[in-house]
């Protein structure tokens, strides 16, 4: 889960122009009339390392070969190499015909022509479909994959310094949060909170709370918008949390892996996925019981902080000749009984609101779900993905903000770079 979660928030570069190549526009699958209309076919699925759960996967492929009379074929794909599996596949004259895409990734491959227009199947069936998750899977107005699950950071924090320092109930609100950090600097001797001072993707979730946005359009270019004043306010606000932590100001959150570092017993929380809570757990087991979630809390009590949200869409390649049984596998998969299945299965967010009834205990899941409605991306826009390549320059412009740069000299710093990122896949 760790590794399939992480990457599935990289962006890898796809200068690779796709070309359906053999392709059906979905109106004449071979044989497709009654119940038996697909008898004989076999759709092939590829998915990623760990989204499919056996019990899952055998209950969806009993129910689809048995609704369709085609077979159904899952090929389980590893997460290293996969942008390029999958920009070489869409290419071919027999790709898979569905495809399980990062949420992130999603922009790229539409525009390269390789995915199938899916607007039908989302008037048919993706009316409830949370809006922050189904943003991903439209790229110019038009939607290219489904919202399929997803996750977000929260706050794992160790209860037992929580409650030396008397802080009795977990934050509602921002300030509650501060309050909090106070109290266990104060009244402990442990470290309030552990943030190093690249964890870009909570940055990022603050720039979303704040309705800001990385990169803007400039003609028709897209360019750096890390001068634009509510970034900087995002900026200020991490600055401020970091000012509670002893992490070095010039790493990530996995150099060292904070889990380990949270392991130790002497750090009252960390921001992360809440898997990571596994990794506190494997540095020393003792741990275990002292461990909590919530949600991280937004200006107000109504509203939880802005999130990255993380995950995975589902596509049909434009060049498979099973449009429309590609379509019925994604109406069975997408429906509330395997969402609810998958949600409760995996720990993972479901596509809508309504099933997050499904991750009833499992607490970091269900510290999750509130903030999922008012979570977002990277720019979805093709262009990003040479940005995240390191050097990333949103890591330099925090640790240039943290060492005493205001956010304009920091934006001012790194732009020539993001601007000439931006500018590889133009």
């Amino acid at each position: 889960m760790k590794r399939k979660l992480a990457a599935a928030t990289v962006v890898a570069g796809m200068m690779v122009s796709i070309a359906a190549c053999g392709g059906s526009d979905g109106s004449t699958d071979e044989a497709k009339s009654g119940k038996d209309g697909f008898k004989g076919q076999t759709l092939t699925v590829w998915a990623m390392d760990g989204s499919t759960p056996k019990q899952w996967q055998k209950d969806l492929t009993a129910e689809f070969e048995k609704k369709t009379g085609a077979k159904l074929k899952i090929e389980v794909q590893q997460w290293n190499g996969i942008q390029q599996k999958v920009t070489t596949a869409l290419s071919e004259s027999n790709p898979p015909d569905v495809i399980e895409i990062g949420n992130t990734q999603t922009p790229a491959y539409a525009a390269t022509g390789g995915l199938a227009d899916l607007t039908d199947l989302k008037a048919e069936i993706g009316g409830e479909w949370t809006e922050a998750l189904n943003k991903s899977s439209v790229y110019e107005g038009v939607q290219y994959a489904a919202p399929w699950y997803f996750a977000n950071r929260v706050v794992i924090y160790n209860k037992e310094i929580w409650e030396k320092a008397g802080v009795k109930e977990t934050p509602k609100t921002r300030d509650d949060f501060f309050k909090a950090l106070d109290a266990i600097e104060k009244k402990t001797d442990a470290e309030p909170i552990y943030l190093p001072g690249q964890n870009w993707y909570f940055f990022t979730g603050l720039t979303i709370g704040k309705g800001a946005e990385l990169v803007k359009k400039d003609g028709d270019k897209w360019v750096s918008n890390l001068d634009d004043p509510k970034v900087a306010e995002a900026a200020e606000l991490y600055k401020k949390f970091q000012s509670y932590s002893k992490a070095p100001k010039d790493k990530d959150e996995a150099t060292p892996q904070q889990g380990e570092v949270f392991g130790k017993g002497k750090v009252g929380a960390f921001i992360g996925m809440g898997w990571e809570a596994g990794i506190a757990i494997e540095a020393d087991k003792s741990i275990e019981d002292k461990i909590g979630y919530f949600t991280i809390p937004g200006e107000t009590a109504d509203k939880p902080e802005g999130v990255f949200l993380g995950g995975s869409n589902l596509a049909v390649a434009a060049g498979s000749k099973k449009q429309e049984l590609a379509k019925e596998f994604l109406k069975l998969a997408l429906s509330d009984k395997y969402e609810g299945q998958l949600a409760k299965e995996n720990g993972v967010l479901p596509n809508k609101e309504s099933l997050n009834s499904n991750l009833t205990g499992n607490a970091a899941a269900e510290a999750a779900a509130p903030a999922a409605a008012f979570g977002g991306t990277t720019p979805l826009i093709q262009n990003w993905a040479p940005v995240e390549n390191d050097p990333n320059p949103i890591k330099t412009y925090l640790t240039a903000v943290l060492n005493g740069k205001t956010p304009a000299e920091a934006a001012k710093q790194v732009e020539g770079e993001i601007n000439k990122r931006l500018a590889q896949t133009s």
